[in-house]
């Protein structure tokens, strides 16, 4: 999922281009949530491959788990919520992203 598609690209007054910065939505839980704790060798495109068989949309692991820091590796030992509604977390998504 090309979670870009729908943001601006924008100009400077100078005529060069870029794209406006991303907003990701608090991803309420569910009761079918999936919980793993994380090991080492786990990172969160990966477990994205791995639940939702889509490395890209490894932003929705990390959003539902607060990770602030922009890396893809979560601590071992951490406690991982898996956000088991997908689509729910890509509507959201493009709702923030869209109407701005």
């Amino acid at each position: 999922m090309k979670r870009y598609l729908k943001i601006d690209n924008n100009k400077t007054e100078t005529g060069k281009r870029y794209i406006a910065n991303a907003i990701y939505p608090r991803i309420p839980e569910t009761e079918q949530d999936i919980y793993v704790i994380a090991t080492a060798g786990d990172r969160y495109d990966i477990l994205a491959s791995q639940f939702y068989r889509d490395s890209s949309l490894w932003w929705i692991i990390a959003s539902a788990n607060n990770n602030q820091k922009g890396s893809l590796i979560p601590p071992v030992g951490q406690q991982i919520r898996i956000p088991a509604d997908q689509n729910l977390a890509l509507r959201l998504f493009n709702e923030i992203n869209t109407a701005r």
